[in-house]
């Protein structure tokens, strides 16, 4: 079916989200020993691309409606494929980061144009279906990034400093993103321009064009066309005025959505998909283990991401994160317990074997129960929580919470790490036991809600 292709293609975008996420996992202690970084340092640069990914999410709603929506996956993928060669071949630090920065802002404009251009083209009968094309494409790319990090260090006999292809392994790594770049810059080249859009620029003719190919035989292509003008016509634009009000400044609603969006962070999970390797390292696991359990995480963020799909919309929202905050605060609070034998020996750190087991068994059931429940709840209930004068703005707030919030913990963690490992991760563990009260008292339940019953 074209509109299966059509949407698959944009969530390519979500698929260079994911990868070039958790493709600098693999580059960490190559970045560290080729530039001769402090902790501080080294994750200024490793969350810099959050900064440039919240640039990226607040431009790619009015390039979208200037340029159209295919236009700007070209401009993300030409983006995502100069970040990556730049940062293959980066003079120094400061033009890394630099590289790291444009890499961020192709994040934030295919965070933004992939769901929003999938909601637009995919007629109501599949649009959740086709909407859950994004999530999945995002878990894949973390997963691919990994095996191919994985890969790479095997050939380069385990050190992430040694000669590959001419570069260094880690350079590598960084450069190979620019092969799903350009499959993805290819694509958005052959999908068709939003209906959407099109009827707000008044080319109806073209409109018809598209909405032939992706709705069901039989439609009327005119009254469809009509609905379309005059939906658009009749829609109120919120501002960030519409989300004043109440004694806390924002209205409650907004609040609670700054809330998930906030507490799906402070967890750590990116810690997991940014840090992994390097995490286990400093434990005593050698490399290539421990690019194979960074790996194997990724797996596990699948199945749990599948698991998620298919329950949310049968026990709800509410009970699926509870359960994911249980299961990750007693996670977390095992691995800070293993955390706290790890002892240095002639300068090498290390963990008991029955330490370390546990280690590894519980950061793999704190990202199953992250994705089973926040990975994919959080951003279900944004999408149904708001009323819709002012859905969008609001979303605006709670996303740009969220990366702000992911860039804080991002950035602390390489410092954290090393005044306490095993205390990074009791204040993970604290964050996603008080996450529970908070569903609990103020988060409301939509699960069978029609958009139009949100107050």
């Amino acid at each position: 079916m074209f509109v299966v292709f059509i949407a698959a293609s944009a969530a390519m975008g979500g698929f260079l989200f994911g990868y070039d996420s958790a493709v600098i996992n693999g580059a960490v202690e190559g970045i560290k020993g080729r530039f001769d970084v402090g902790s501080a340092t080294l994750g200024a640069v490793i969350a810099i691309a959050l900064l440039g990914a919240a640039i990226g999410a607040m431009l790619a709603g009015r390039l979208a409606d200037r340029l159209g929506r295919p236009r700007v996956m070209q401009i993300a993928a030409v983006f995502f494929a100069i970040s990556s060669l730049g940062c293959m071949f980066p003079f120094s630090l400061y033009d890394l980061a630099a590289w790291r920065v444009l890499g961020g802002v192709a994040i934030g404009m295919a965070s933004v144009i992939a769901p929003a251009y999938i909601a637009e083209v995919a007629p109501a009968a599949y649009r959740g279906r086709l909407a859950s094309f994004q999530q999945a494409a995002i878990v894949l790319g973390i997963a691919v990034s990994q095996l191919v990090n994985f890969g790479l260090l095997n050939t380069a006999d385990g050190d992430q400093r040694g000669t590959l292809l001419g570069v260094e392994a880690w350079q590598l790594m960084l450069g190979v993103e620019v092969l799903p770049a350009v499959v993805y810059l290819l694509l958005a080249l052959r999908i068709p321009e939003s209906p959407r859009w099109l009827v707000a620029q008044g080319r109806y003719e073209d409109a018809k064009v598209v909405l032939k190919d992706i709705e069901p035989a039989g439609t009327d292509l005119d009254a469809e066309v009509r609905r379309i003008d005059e939906r658009m016509r009749s829609e109120h634009k919120p501002k960030l005025s519409d989300l004043l009000g109440g004694r806390a400044g924002l209205l409650p609603i907004v609040w609670i959505g700054i809330g998930l969006s906030v507490f799906q962070q402070l967890v750590g999970i990116n810690v997991i998909f940014y840090y992994s390797s390097s995490l286990w390292q400093s434990v005593g696991i050698d490399p290539e283990s421990s690019f194979f359990y960074s790996f194997t995480t990724s797996i596990i963020n699948i199945i749990g991401t599948v698991v998620a799909m298919l329950l949310v919309d049968r026990i709800g929202r509410k009970p699926l994160a509870l359960i994911g905050s249980g299961g990750m605060a007693v996670s977390l609070a095992l691995a800070a317990w293993a955390f706290s034998f790890k002892k240095e020996v002639d300068g090498d750190f290390t963990l008991p074997d029955a330490q370390g087991t546990v280690a590894l068994v519980a950061a793999h059931s704190f990202v199953l129960f992250f994705a089973l429940s926040w990975g994919v709840v959080v951003w279900v209930m944004l999408g149904e929580m708001f009323p819709n004068r002012l859905r969008a703005a609001a979303l605006g707030v709670a996303a740009g919470a969220q990366w702000i919030t992911n860039w804080l913990i991002t950035v602390s963690f390489p410092t954290l790490s090393d005044w306490n490992l095993a205390g990074s991760y009791v204040i993970y563990a604290f964050f996603a036991l008080l996450s529970i009260p908070f569903i609990l008292k103020w988060v409301p339940e939509t699960k069978g809600k029609a958009l139009e019953e949100m107050g």
